[in-house]
């Protein structure tokens, strides 16, 4: 992982902790695996635990490791670092995603109370007038009281923010190919078609993966179905959305949006996006940021325990799954 990381993912009572159920040797942390230094620490461990600029764990690697048993990665997706070897060749995995799920559940949840309330176009003639904004009049339209919300995507994160808006008086709709009307229940929600719920919802939250079928999901004659006025947020990925096709639009005016994510990302400087009072933009900061990190770090320690006790893993990755998980 990076360098600096350990020392934000695990607080020192963690490290302590870390320390009892684990030989870290000199406790150095790995950034590449072609040194020989690097080689003769592979050759040693059973354990990796990868975090955020991890290596490829590869064939090549997998050779210089032959007492690997597990990897136990402190973050999401474990696609971008774990070669499909690891599973060939049993390694337990790991993943923190239910932990990282848990920040960006929060952080939509704020923001389809703040959309909905109509904050972002408040805020905006805030500013024009310098003075009182005349609410009840000028945004007679706004609010959360019996607005429908559109959930796409029952990951993990789709289903915290479906449990999140529970005491909330809104109706919540989802779509998602692998949920059926029992599953949606269950989560208090109604199942839809995805047109169905673009073409009813107030506002359209992101939750599924960034897979091949799931590129540009939202292209312009989806878009399109999106009521006057109605919301899209996206913390899942910018792949999911045709930028070229959002960016009318939110010019327009047509739709508000909140894009945590984008393609490309960051934006280029010239995107007109920079200065929508319709559009916010935060960098990437849904998932674990700060003292949220101590989460991860969490699931790192429980699931070496497990291995300890030789018990399963809490928070498996299984390779049936790659295919439809982020």
């Amino acid at each position: 992982m990076f360098p600096d990381l350990p020392d934000r993912l695990f607080t020192q009572a963690q490290l302590a902790r870390l320390r009892e159920l684990a030989d870290l040797g000199d406790g150095s942390v790995l950034t590449e695996f072609t040194s020989p230094a690097a080689r003769a620490r592979l050759a040693e461990i059973e354990v990796l635990v990868t975090g955020w600029g991890s290596p490829v764990v590869d064939d090549a690697v997998l050779a210089t490791a032959p007492r690997l048993r597990a990897v136990l990665h402190s973050a999401g997706t474990v696609k971008g670092h774990l070669a499909p070897a690891c599973w060939e060749r049993g390694i337990q995995v790991s993943t923190a995603a239910q932990a990282n799920a848990q920040p960006v559940a929060e952080y939509t949840l704020a923001m389809i109370l703040l959309t909905l309330k109509g904050v972002p176009a408040a805020m905006a003639r805030l500013r024009e007038g310098r003075g009182h904004v005349d609410l009840l009049r000028q945004f007679p339209t706004v609010g959360n009281h019996r607005r429908r919300v559109g959930l796409v995507g029952a990951s993990r994160i789709g289903r915290l923010v479906a449990e999140a808006l529970r005491p909330f008086d809104l109706e919540v709709v989802i779509s998602d190919p692998y949920l059926d009307a029992e599953g949606a229940a269950a989560l208090g929600a109604t199942p839809l078609s995805l047109e169905e719920l673009l073409t009813t919802s107030d506002l359209v939250s992101l939750h599924a993966p960034a897979i091949a079928e799931t590129r540009h999901m939202l292209n312009a004659p989806r878009l399109a179905l999106m009521r006057d006025g109605a919301v899209l947020i996206n913390t899942a990925r910018g792949a999911l959305v045709d930028h070229a096709a959002l960016e009318p639009e939110l010019v327009s005016g047509r739709l508000t949006a909140v894009l945590d994510v984008t393609e490309p990302e960051p934006l280029p400087a010239d995107s007109p996006l920079w200065t929508l009072d319709n559009v916010w933009l935060t960098p990437h900061v849904a998932g674990a940021q700060g003292t949220e990190l101590h989460r991860l770090a969490d699931v790192v320690l429980e699931e070496l325990a497990h291995i300890g006790a030789g018990e399963p893993l809490a928070h498996p990755v299984h390779a049936a799954d790659l295919g439809r998980i982020a």
